[in-house]
């Protein structure tokens, strides 16, 4: 779905900015839409199977598992 870029630390933060910019405007809305799916399937696969939102009853509520 994506690549992976390595910056060169003598490149400018204000250089990096705008080449993402640049290329998430690029994007249509479908395919940002898909990507953010993409990013949460990434993320419960590294955290076990397990979401990292879990519905509270009151919308969405963030929060760390315990431990």
């Amino acid at each position: 779905m994506g690549k992976l870029t390595l910056y060169d630390i003598t490149v400018a933060r204000e250089t990096i900015v705008e080449e993402r910019e640049n290329v998430y405007l690029k994007r249509t809305p479908e395919q940002r839409f898909f990507g953010v799916l993409y990013l949460n399937h990434i993320s419960v696969t590294m955290n076990g199977g397990q979401p990292l939102k879990f519905p509270q009853g009151k919308g969405i509520i963030i929060r760390k598992p315990n431990i």
